[in-house]
Formats: structure tokens, sequence, C-alpha cells
């Protein structure tokens, strides 16, 4: 990848090893989608639940933590329920600036071990859900939802990740 910029706020995403599971998840998910991962670039912070509480609230108005949270560096989202995103433009040095993302080590480990998944995998499939945020990918309406979660569940298949999706309990 050509940069992939993390910052760690909250020193337990170092034990995790944060860097290499978001390199391989962004550059899964961007191969998937056939775009050059040498070309990308992505900022992450690595925070905690009380960062991300302020920027939820800065950004959406929500003063509660969250797991992930994405800021594209344009608007790419499809103009039709169940369409694909616009595609991502190079600027003027050929790079794909795609934009931001914040991830809460907080809130993935409550989510993972309430979902007996491991965090690993867990933080994995944010980065993934986060980055196609970042390439207009969304969930609000309900075509787009499902397209969304079948690209997560193809690149996360690839990783050797099962269906974040499925209900694990019921299989």
């Amino acid at each position: 990848m050509n940069t992939l910029d993390i910052a760690v706020e909250d020193p337990r995403w170092h034990d995790l090893g944060l860097e290499t599971l978001a390199a391989l998840a962004i550059t899964a998910a961007l191969t998937h989608l056939a775009i050059d991962p040498d070309l990308a670039e992505v900022s992450i912070l690595a925070c905690d639940d009380g960062r991300i509480a302020d920027l939820n609230a800065d950004f959406r108005g929500k003063p509660q933590p969250t797991n992930v949270l994405s800021w594209p560096s344009d608007e790419r989202g499809a103009e039709h329920d169940g369409g694909n995103p616009l595609p991502v433009e190079p600027d003027f040095d050929g790079a794909l600036e795609l934009g931001d993302i914040a991830i809460s080590y907080d809130t993935c480990a409550s989510e993972a071990e309430i979902a007996g998944k491991s965090m690993a995998h867990h933080v994995s499939h944010l980065t993934v859900h986060g980055l196609l945020h970042l390439l207009g990918y969304d969930h609000e309406r309900d075509a787009d939802a499902t397209l969304m979660e079948r690209i997560e569940v193809e690149i996360l298949g690839k990783l050797g990740i099962d269906d974040p999706y499925r209900d694990h309990a019921s299989a």
C-alpha cells in the first residue's frame, strides 16, 4: 500500500498488531474491488471510547462511543439504492486519497467478546467496513446495506474470516 498512516492513541492497539491487521484488510478490500493498493492513501486513528465518543458527537451529533467512523475524502455514494458508488479518481500525482477512519479499542473489544469472535477478526471486519465507507458504500438504504454486506463477506472470506453477519450460535 502506498500510504497507510496509523496514529495510535491507545497503546492496546500495538499489542493487537493493528498495523499488520489494517494493512492486510485494506489491501484485500482494494484488490477485491480492482483498486490498486499501491496508489491508495488511508489514515487510521486507533483510539479509545472517550476519543471516538467526542468525534461521534462532533461529526454526527451522537455523543456516545461507536466502533468505527469514516470520513471519505470525496462523496462517492451511489445515486440509487443498491447501486455502485462513484469510482475513485486519482489526484494530480496519481494517488488515490480515500480518507480517514477512526476505530475504538474499547467498543471493538466489547463487541468481539459479546459475539464470541476474535478481536483480530472483528477489527479486520471493521477496517474493511470503514474502508468501504471511504469508497462510497453505505448501509442506510436496504439494497445498499445488502450490497455492502455481501462485499464485506467476500473480502473477509479471502482473509479466512467467517461471515460476521451469520448467526454462529445457530450454525
